[in-house]
């Protein structure tokens, strides 16, 4: 389903920013993403786990200079996601704080970024340059992309959007982000981190690596994210029960939005369930599930 060309305002989303000598270091031993060899000009996707190799947070991540690192996530889990890094500091040279009221975030749809960005390679998932980032998605029907300014920064001209129309083209992405109801719910591969470029199976230890190799390479992972159209909307965190047996949970919502009276949602299902109570049709995700990591 085609969505309108415009701009939209994210107050769901925030910014942490980290800074000092040690900051990428610090973050490159605590998330699934290599920070210490990310390039300024690329953005990458990452987690926060607990020791149980449970999502904790989810962010864009970007480097734009050797000592600061930006942190785009949901805002509801901003604080504690704070509160919870800090706990690791130690004796390493890093501040981190809650940066949202520094920075502008705007989603692009259509034609909007192109407009705004008219030299950008097109194609390019994640990528970073001239003190904006961008999330370009690989869906050609839902283009899309994350700006991200200083705050007082012009802002695109376009056409304003309702949030909503960016919600939709975020779960037609295929990717969820952690927020509330799911917190500490899945492992990355739950989500299909692993195949969306979230994970870095190649960097040193962080919290829960040793759950989120095994669920890889061993075969133990038994749930995986699915995009599905719904009858009526779901809530993020709902679980889902199996057709005609809804004691049985096979699934849970990690990702849902509505546009025109449709109705869609990313859902996390057991293995072998293709459906479950309350939803649909599926519909294909735009990314192929690596297992050749």
């Amino acid at each position: 389903m085609p969505l309108p060309e415009g701009t939209c305002a994210l107050p769901h989303l925030g910014v942490i920013e980290a800074t000092g000598k040690d900051a990428a270091s610090f973050l490159h031993n605590q998330f699934t993403q290599d920070i210490l060899l990310l390039p300024p000009t690329e953005a990458r996707l990452g987690a926060f786990c607990n020791a149980k190799g449970r999502m904790q947070a989810s962010f864009i991540l970007a480097k734009p200079e050797a000592e600061r690192v930006l942190l785009v996530l949901a805002r509801e889990l901003i604080a504690q996601t704070v509160k919870r890094l800090g706990l690791f500091v130690l004796r390493a040279q890093v501040k981190l704080r809650d940066a949202s009221a520094d920075y502008e975030l705007r989603g692009l749809l259509g034609g909007a970024f192109a407009r705004a960005h008219p030299d950008a390679q097109a194609g390019t998932r994640l990528s970073y340059a001239g003190g904006e980032a961008w999330v370009l998605s690989p869906v050609a029907t839902h283009p899309r992309a994350l700006w991200l300014a200083a705050l007082g920064t012009a802002a695109p001209a376009d056409a304003a959007l309702p949030e909503a129309a960016w919600q939709v083209a975020e779960v037609f992405s295929g990717v969820a982000w952690v927020t509330s109801p799911i917190f500490e719910a899945f492992v990355p591969q739950m989500l299909n981190y692993e195949s969306v470029g979230g994970v870095n199976f190649r960097k040193g230890c962080y919290p829960g690596q040793e759950v989120v190799a095994r669920s890889q390479f061993r075969g133990s992972l038994k749930r995986r994210a699915a995009l599905f159209e719904t009858p009526m909307p779901l809530a993020v965190g709902a679980e889902l029960g199996a057709p005609g047996e809804p004691e049985r949970i096979v699934g849970q919502v990690a990702a849902a939005a509505s546009w025109q009276d449709r109705h869609w949602v990313l859902a996390v299902m057991v293995d072998g369930a293709t459906q479950a109570q309350g939803l649909g049709a599926p519909c294909p995700l735009p990314y192929a599930i690596r297992d050749d990591l």
